[in-house]
């Protein structure tokens, strides 16, 4: 919509009903709700830019999204509005005026993903849908170790789920931690963009580590073997959420 107020929004929500952020012929998506609520709240049927398309059941603590909508709507007043008829498992964070030329997906900078486990005997019920329960004890120093050799910037071939596919499989991971916080343990990765399903793949295969499967050193062997057949299964989508997104 030329000529309108571009809106960011950043926004929380839990990815477990939905077919992920973005719109899909067939099913339910976190794009399309926050969509229809834009719909409902401007009476103008726009389109909204998110920064990461999260996949079915990858939820998200700070998404970012941008708009153009020609609404005299203050920020303040849209936010309240969407959080008002949004459904209760999306809840948009903050709400401001943006420059013109800001675009949620291409002004990005940096995404900073975080994967959880759950690492305990007993199975989880509350965080069944928001962690990867991991029986067995996990040596966290030891994946500490192996996410280090990640850190840089590499040929992710061998964590991408579609091989062969992507533009460039050449990726610049800035960071790369393991944290154990009593049961739980936290992988967290930053880099401008990750490959299809690579940080799930990278969580797989540090679990592996962790359970003393293979030594840290491995990961650099994954690493230079560009095949996806050398790196673990792709850890569930459940466990992942989209931590934040940085811009200039």
């Amino acid at each position: 919509m030329e000529g309108g107020r571009v809106i960011k929004l950043v926004i929380e929500y839990d990815g477990t009903g939905y077919c992920g952020w973005q719109i899909q012929p067939n099913g339910r998506t976190v794009q399309g709700e926050v969509e229809a609520a834009i719909l409902r709240v401007t009476g103008e049927a726009v389109r909204v830019a998110g920064a990461g398309r999260t996949d079915s059941g990858v939820h998200a603590l700070g998404q970012v999204a941008s708009l153009i909508t020609s609404s005299r709507l203050p920020a303040p007043r849209l936010h309240a509005a969407l959080n008002a008829v949004l459904p209760r498992d999306i809840a948009v964070l903050a709400a401001e005026d943006a420059a013109p030329s800001f675009h949620a997906r291409f002004s990005a900078t940096g995404r900073r993903y975080r994967y959880t486990i759950l690492n305990r005997p007993v199975r989880p019920a509350f965080a069944r849908w928001t962690a990867l329960h991991v029986p067995r004890p996990l040596d966290e120093a030891a994946m500490r170790e192996g996410a280090r050799r990640l850190v840089g910037t590499h040929d992710f071939s061998s964590f991408a789920c579609n091989p062969g596919e992507e533009e460039d499989p050449i990726v610049t991971v800035r960071e790369a931690s393991v944290e154990r916080r009593g049961e739980i343990v936290v992988i967290e990765l930053e880099a401008v963009s990750f490959l299809y399903k690579m940080v799930r793949t990278i969580a797989g295969t540090l679990v592996a580590v962790g359970k003393g499967t293979i030594p840290p050193a491995e990961i650099s062997a994954i690493l230079a073997a560009r095949d996806r057949k050398a790196a673990f299964p792709t850890a569930p989508a459940w466990g992942l959420a989209l931590v934040g997104v940085s811009y200039p």
